[in-house]
């Protein structure tokens, strides 16, 4: 088996972390996340909760991966701390699941708004997002350079309708920032538990960068870098937008239009073409993030496979010749995101496979008490959790309140990504007296 080139710097790195949570989440989010709080301080609130709970998972994980540099990112993590049985359930979930439903998922999103913004018929939707799903996957396929060199682009661009909104709202708009309630309809005794949450699922992605950890140059210096620098203009960003929305446009119109509400807010600023300059924006950030996933979640297969914990161990495990990519893991996922982009509703799916997650990273997050003991106090100059037990501490404590939350709001949902998990016992067993998964 011939191991990955380390072809991905730390600044690539970043752009991954950056790229795969930056998706649709902050341009669509901000109505929701106000109506549920009830006001402009609560939903401000909720956004800074929601990206401190994400960035102590990050210094969290930041420290485990330090310490476990391998590709395979939390599928990894779990094995090596809780043996092979949890570690299978865990990547059988990201492979057959949380992955390709993140991957259908954004490839939906973007064919959705490619539509509406080209004025193509809805019966293209399905093609288009095809299309972004095998041209990326191709990308990726062909060269992690390639793939990295898409990611740093539209990073880049990305960003740009994000500090658009926020800088130029913040100077222009006329409307009260703080205190502002909302009284169209919102419901705030139900809410910040709920805002918290949707801002959760805007902040969600940053752990994919840790699947790429084999082909990250140095990286028990360098991922740890790229969590915490990618996570934290992350939360720069998300907050610059809120702000600059919330001085554009009064409070009650921003929870009604709920997605709507960037759009008429750059139209607002910008004149018509900022409107049109937004979803254009959009759709790069989409494009990315897509290919933020498709770059990071195939490597799940192939980590398995290289740990004997695939079918076709031989298969999956093996290295393009020429490329030096893992094709045939890349091409699993593509399949199985396929099958859901055609028969499936994947908004649902992605919310059952996050739940199941994030009862994985808890455990991480908790397991970090385990890797100080195994490997120690990370030596002078590694990077080391900041304010250790407390960060870890709070990391675990924001996972138990997302899994509780759904277990409340959704506790069917809750049950069948429980079940989907559960399953994965017998197949690991079933896996393990298969030839295909014998030891090396």
């Amino acid at each position: 088996m011939i191991k990955p080139i380390r072809r991905l710097n730390a600044w690539t790195a970043v752009s991954v972390v950056i790229g795969c949570v930056i998706g649709s989440g902050v341009f669509v989010k901000p109505g929701r996340v106000l109506a549920a709080s009830g006001d402009s301080n609560g939903a401000l609130l909720a956004w800074f909760l929601g990206g401190m709970i994400s960035l102590t998972g990050g210094l969290t994980i930041a420290e485990v991966a330090s310490r476990i540099p391998k590709t395979g990112g939390i599928y990894v993590y779990v094995e090596e701390l809780f043996g092979k049985t949890w570690g299978f359930i865990c990547g059988w979930v990201q492979a057959l699941v949380y992955g390709p439903a993140l991957m259908s998922a954004l490839s939906l999103y973007f064919a959705t708004l490619a539509i509406q913004f080209f004025g193509l018929d809805m019966a293209h939707e399905k093609s288009i997002a095809f299309l972004a799903l095998f041209t990326l996957s191709t990308v990726s396929a062909l060269s992690t350079g390639y793939a990295g060199f898409v990611q740093n682009l539209t990073t880049v661009v990305k960003l740009i309708p994000i500090a658009c909104i926020g800088i130029f709202g913040l100077f222009n708009g006329d409307q009260a920032i703080f205190g502002q309630a909302v009284t169209s309809g919102a419901a705030p005794a139900a809410g910040m538990g709920v805002a918290i949450l949707a801002t959760l699922w805007a902040y969600d992605g940053w752990m994919q960068v840790s699947n790429l950890a084999g082909e990250i140059e140095n990286p028990a210096k360098n991922l740890p870098k790229a969590i915490v620098i990618g996570l934290t203009t992350v939360i720069v960003a998300y907050m610059l937008v809120n702000l600059g929305l919330f001085h554009t446009l009064p409070k009650d119109q921003i929870a009604e239009l709920n997605a709507k509400a960037t759009s008429v807010a750059a139209t607002i600023l910008f004149g018509s073409l900022g409107g049109k300059l937004l979803s254009l924006g959009v759709l790069v950030s989409i494009l990315g993030c897509l290919n933020g996933n498709i770059l990071s979640m195939t490597r799940i297969p192939f980590a398995m496979a290289t740990r004997g914990a695939f079918p076709y161990r031989e298969t999956f495990s093996r290295l393009h010749p020429t490329f030096q990519t893992p094709v045939n893991s890349i091409l699993f996922k593509v399949v199985c995101a396929s099958i859901m982009i055609a028969l499936l509703d994947p908004e649902r799916i992605t919310d059952l496979a996050i739940f199941s997650m994030y009862l994985f990273y808890a455990a991480v997050f908790l397991a970090i008490f385990k890797v100080r003991k195994i490997y120690g106090k990370p030596p002078a100059g590694q990077y080391r959790i900041p304010l250790y037990p407390v960060v870890p501490l709070v990391a675990v404590g924001g996972c138990t309140f997302i899994c509780v939350s759904m277990a409340m709001h959704a506790p069917k949902d809750a049950m069948i990504s429980i079940v989907i998990a559960a399953i994965g016992y017998p197949v690991s067993k079933a896996i393990g007296r298969s030839p295909e998964s014998a030891a090396k």
